[in-house]
Order: C-alpha cells, then sequence, then structure tokens
C-alpha cells in the first residue's frame, strides 16, 4: 500500500511538473527528474525485499513514458536500474539533511540521465547530438538537486503516514532507515 501510495503521488507530481515546467521560458530543458527520485526514494526506503520497489518504479516508468511521449520501456528499465542502485548505495549512506539531499539527488539525476542515454544508444534510439545531450543531463541535474530536498520530505510525510508507532513515525520524518 506504501509504495503504490508513493507511486501514485510520484506520478501527480510529474505530471504538475510536465504541465507546468514548459510554460516557465526562463528554465529551458532544466526540468526536475522526480520519477528518477521517486524510483530511488523506493530503493532506500526497501524494507526485507526489493522486489516491491522494483515493481512500484516500473510502474511509475510505464506511467512516466506515456506522458512524455519515450519509448515505451524506456523509463521503465531505467527506474528500475535507478532503484537498484540507490539499494545498492542505500547500505552505505543515510540520506538526512540538505546538504546530502542535494548531493544524493543530483547524483540520483546524474546516474538516471546516463543510464537513460546508454539505454537509447544501446538499442538505436533517436537522440541528439553529444554537446546537446551534455547540457540536457547538466540542466536536468541540476534542477532535480534544486528540487530533490522537497521531494525527499513529501515522500518521508508519506512514509510516517504509514508507520506504526510513534517511533517509526519519528524515524520516517528524520529519514533514517526502516
Amino acid at each position: 500500500m506504501r509504495t503504490a501510495t508513493i507511486v501514485l503521488v510520484a506520478y501527480g507530481v510529474c505530471v504538475v511538473v510536465a504541465a507546468c515546467w514548459r510554460v516557465l521560458p526562463w528554465v529551458d530543458n532544466a526540468i526536475p527528474d522526480v520519477g528518477a527520485l521517486s524510483a530511488a526514494y523506493l530503493g532506500l526506503t526497501a524494507r526485507r525485499q526489493v522486489s516491491p520497489a522494483i515493481g512500484g518504479s516500473i510502474v511509475l516508468g510505464y506511467l512516466v513514458d506515456l506522458i512524455s511521449g519515450a519509448p515505451p520501456g524506456l523509463f521503465a528499465l531505467v527506474f528500475a536500474l535507478t532503484t537498484l542502485a540507490a539499494r545498492a548505495v542505500q547500505q552505505r549512506i543515510l540520506v538526512r539533511g540538505a546538504t546530502l539531499s542535494i548531493a544524493f539527488s543530483a547524483f540520483v539525476a546524474l546516474v538516471a540521465n546516463v543510464l537513460a542515454l546508454v539505454v537509447r544508444v544501446l538499442y538505436r534510439m533517436p537522440s541528439a547530438t553529444f554537446a546537446v545531450e551534455l547540457q540536457h543531463v547538466a540542466l536536468v541535474t541540476l534542477a532535480t538537486a534544486i528540487f530533490g530536498p522537497l521531494v525527499w520530505r513529501m515522500f518521508r510525510r508519506i512514509d510516517a503516514a504509514f508507520a506504526r508507532t510513534h517511533r517509526e513515525r519519528d524515524a520516517a520524518l528524520e529519514g533514517l532507515a526502516p
């Protein structure tokens, strides 16, 4: 239930960002990658099994594929791999505080965009020149780093709502690993 709620909220945020971001002329292609942040959050907070987090990431990726016009399965694969990367990192770091949230959000955006670029090249999907792709990756990474802490805070609130005890609720709000 928790994973489904996070996926639905993330999809809603992705729709709002996609609809509103284009009317802001000064940001160009600096669109925050909320889907990748959501997949990373699911990977970081996966409890015992990682399969529900990967399933949620695949569903979210497919929904993002639908609203973005990307080839079917591109973001589903990228978000699943992002979840696995975040799960591998989960044992090493604890994403708490503004500085680490910003840094980890930038890392997630960079990993997700490089994975998407690699998948597009491997499957011979259309892409821009290398310089344009690098500029896009840099802008998305910057925008995601700026908006990342807000997304983390929103997901922590959802986790706190699903907590069974007061101690779990406090831990979720602090960003402690379950």
